[in-house]
Parts: structure tokens; C-alpha cells; sequence
């Protein structure tokens, strides 16, 4: 069998970061198309009140996935590290540790996402026109949530071992899916926020099943074996030690981004959609540095297992590079094209004010961003999630929550809510910069924060 995976520790560092980033960006693309292609939909078919009500919900959703695929991130780690170091034992028990804790958390996940629904909506303030759809489209959401689960984790091993070609594939085929499935439940079957919500479900369980079936068929170590599914103590113990960090940081900065959609509720279900849309724009103009971040965190982990210190800093180092030229393109032509674009996705002039507001005054600090999305990735990398965890939380959670609440009761209004994302990445920036430099890369022995 041809193989997928590919070595790291070797050959130009630019070339490899490129040729695990590009198909990365795709799949991340495509990635976007579910949730922003059922706005769309809703937004065009149906109404601003079911704009709202889906775009709203990605704070609740976030809280509870961003925790599971934080767990697949320190999964993602251990696994590229022992690639790196030819432990194909270790390899094999890593992954289908892996798999048996997502099957765990996907059971955790529908419970709690559905016995959680109604109290969430009502603690953000949603406002009544738009609570009953929201209140549909997290139950079926939720209902389904393992669907994504899977595929985070079985694309996060591949990943781990330099296959991004594979889960590409599959992301491409399932988003196509749901925009079919959204036209045909919302336009053929003049369903509402319940079609949109099912063509995604639907669309992630066939995502999750072909990647499954591609890890049954893969010669490698890091083949799924069924009667090797099993929790091995030393795999788990590590995939928590790094892994857990990440998915409390990604679950509490996802739960302070309900307290922020809670100001941004304050506005109105126009705001609301405008934010909606913004948060739809601004996610696909990070995909480029996302990818370049993951890719460095796969680069950083094969290469530290390697021990190979000095390549790993050049990696970070060219990842800085790269993400800057990506992210003043792509920031660039979303400030310029800003009207535009939002009246892709809806027709109501007010919703369209607010979200070129949003885009205009949070599009010039995406360069502050960038900073702490590469190096926290790199951190992680090398087996540091504390940090970056603390550093986030900090920066994401407990300042941006204070500044929200000075802000507020100063009166500064709109504007002010709008900021509340720049301040806080540009603190993120400084300190995950001091973390970095005094992590394992730049000394032998390991620190604490």
C-alpha cells in the first residue's frame, strides 16, 4: 500500500510545513462550509431571527466540542511524537487509547450538551424571537455530536503522522453533503433551523464513518485494529497530561464567549445575525494560520521526538513567517470587501451594517493573532499545554470578562464589545512570547509556569 504518512525530521522545513498546510487550508475550508453555509441558507430562506439562532449557538457548541477536541489535540501530540521516535508500539496503543476516550467523550457530550440547552440560552440572554429555533437546532445538534467527534480524532492521527491528504478528502465530500442536504431540507421540504441542523449532523456521522474505515485499512502502526481497542494506562496518562490543559482552556475561553454573545445580545437579533456573519468571515480568513499552526505543531512534535531542538526552532520560526504573509493578504481584502461580502449572506440592510462594523473594526488586529496561534501550537508541540492553557485562560477568560464589565458600565457601547477579541489576543501575544522563550527549546531542562 502506497504510503500516506509522511517523515518530518528531514528535508526543507518550508516544504514540509507547505505540503501539510495546503491541504489542511482546503479541509479547513470546507470545514467552515457547514455551519456558515447553514446561515446562509437560513439567512436568505428564512429569516434573521433563524440567522441568529444558529450563528449564536456556536459559543454553546464550541464549549462542549473545544473540550473533546482539545483531548484529540494532546492525542494529536503524543502520537506525532512517538512517529517521530519510531515507537511503533507506543504508536498503536496511542491510537486506539485515542479512539476508546473519544467514544467516552461522545457519550458525555450528548448527554451534557442536551441536558444543558435551555439554561445556556437563557444565562447568554437570548432573546425570545430567537429562543424557540435556537432552543431546535442545539437539540439536534447535540443529538448527533459524536459524528464530529470522530472525525476530529481520526483526522488529528493522521495528521499526527503526516496524512492530511485523507481527511481532506473526506471534509471536501461530507461539506458538499450538507449543502446539498441544507437546500434540499430548507427549500424542498420547506423545513427551517431543524434542516439545516440535520443536513449538518448527517453530513459529520458520514465524515466520521469514512474516516474510521480509512484507519481500518491503513498498514501502519497507527492502524485501527479492532480488538486492540482498549485503554492503555501510560498512553492515556499522557494524552491527559497534555491534552486535558488544552480542552479546559478551549472549553472555558468557548464558555467566555457566551458572556461576550451575552453583550452582543443586549443589540438585538440584527446584531446578533451581524455578529453571526462576522464570526463566519473572520473564521474563514484564519483558516490559512490555523493550518499553518497545526502543521507546526505536527512539525514540532516529530522533531522533538527526533530531538532534533535547533530544526524545531527553525520550523517555528519559518510558521511565523508564512502565517504573516497569509494573514495581511486575507485581512487585507476582508476589510476592503467587507460590504460585500456580508450581503452574501443576508438581504437586511441593518444586519449588514452591524456585521461590516464588526469585520472593520477587529480585521486590523489579526496580525496580533497570529503570534499566539503559532507559538502555542509549537508549545504544545514539545509537550507544554500548561502554559499556553494558563496564558489563554488569563488573557481570554478573566481579562477579557473584566475589560467587558469596565467597559460596560463606562457606557462604551458597541465599539467597546467589538474590542473585547483585540485585547485580549494582544495580551495573549505578549506573554505567550515570554513562554516560548524560556520553554524546553531554548534550554535542556524543562520549566514550569
Amino acid at each position: 500500500m502506497k504510503r500516506r504518512d509522511a517523515d518530518m525530521t528531514q528535508g526543507s522545513i518550508m516544504g514540509h510545513l507547505l505540503q501539510f498546510a495546503v491541504p489542511l487550508t482546503i479541509g479547513l475550508l470546507f470545514q467552515q462550509l457547514y455551519n456558515t453555509v447553514d446561515t446562509m441558507v437560513v439567512g436568505q430562506f428564512v429569516g434573521k431571527e433563524a440567522q441568529a439562532a444558529v450563528g449564536s449557538t456556536g459559543s454553546i457548541i464550541n464549549t462542549v466540542v473545544g473540550f473533546c477536541s482539545g483531548l484529540a489535540t494532546g492525542a494529536t501530540v503524543v502520537i506525532s511524537q512517538r512517529y517521530g521516535a519510531k515507537d511503533d508500539t507506543g504508536l498503536s496503543h496511542a491510537v486506539h487509547t485515542s479512539l476508546v476516550l473519544t467514544f467516552i467523550l461522545s457519550v458525555l457530550a450528548t448527554i451534557l450538551g442536551l441536558l444543558f440547552i435551555d439554561p445556556m440560552l437563557r444565562f447568554m440572554a437570548t432573546p425570545e424571537d430567537v429562543m424557540q429555533e435556537a432552543h431546535i437546532y442545539l437539540f439536534i445538534y447535540f443529538s448527533g455530536v459524536s459524528g464530529v467527534l470522530f472525525y476530529n480524532m481520526g483526522s488529528g492521527i493522521l495528521r499526527a503522522v503526516g496524512d492530511s491528504r485523507r481527511p481532506l478528502i473526506f471534509l471536501i465530500l461530507s461539506a458538499l453533503l450538507n449543502t446539498v442536504l441544507d437546500l434540499v431540507f430548507v427549500l424542498g421540504f420547506h423545513m427551517k433551523v431543524d434542516g439545516v441542523a440535520y443536513a449538518t449532523i448527517i453530513s459529520q456521522i458520514i465524515s466520521a464513518l469514512l474516516i474510521l474505515f480509512a484507519l481500518m485499512r491503513e498498514d501502519g502502526a497507527y492502524g485501527l485494529r479492532i480488538k486492540k481497542l482498549w485503554i492503555e494506562r501510560d498512553s492515556l496518562s499522557q494524552i491527559l497530561k497534555i491534552g486535558m490543559p488544552t480542552a479546559i482552556q478551549s472549553a472555558v475561553t468557548a464558555f467566555s464567549n457566551v458572556f461576550v454573545q451575552s453583550y452582543v445580545n443586549e443589540f438585538g437579533s440584527a446584531c446578533m445575525a451581524g455578529n453571526s456573519i462576522y464570526g463566519k468571515i473572520d473564521a474563514f480568513a484564519m483558516i490559512p494560520l490555523q493550518a499553518i499552526s497545526m502543521s507546526s505543531t505536527t512539525f514540532v512534535g516529530q522533531n522533538w521526538g527526533a530531538k532534533k531542538s535547533r530544526r524545531t526552532r527553525e520550523g517555528v520560526n519559518t510558521a511565523l513567517i508564512m502565517s504573516f504573509v497569509s494573514t495581511l493578504i486575507l485581512g487585507s481584502a476582508v476589510f476592503i470587501l467587507a460590504p460585500y461580502i456580508v450581503r452574501l449572506f443576508s438581504p437586511d440592510m441593518e444586519v449588514v451594517e452591524y456585521g461590516v462594523r464588526f469585520i472593520r473594526i477587529v480585521t486590523p488586529f489579526y496580525l496580533v493573532m497570529l503570534v499566539h496561534a503559532i507559538l502555542s501550537g509549537a508549545l504544545r508541540g514539545v509537550g507544554d499545554a500548561t502554559g499556553p492553557t494558563i496564558i489563554m485562560l488569563a488573557s481570554f477568560v478573566a481579562f477579557r470578562q473584566v475589560y467587558l464589565a469596565v467597559t460596560k458600565s463606562m457606557g462604551l457601547g458597541f465599539v467597546a464589545v467589538a474590542l473585547a477579541y483585540p485585547v485580549g489576543w494582544a495580551l495573549c501575544g505578549v506573554l505567550m512570547t515570554i513562554r516560548y522563550r524560556k520553554s524546553v527549546l531554548f534550554r535542556e531542562k524543562t520549566i514550569s509556569f
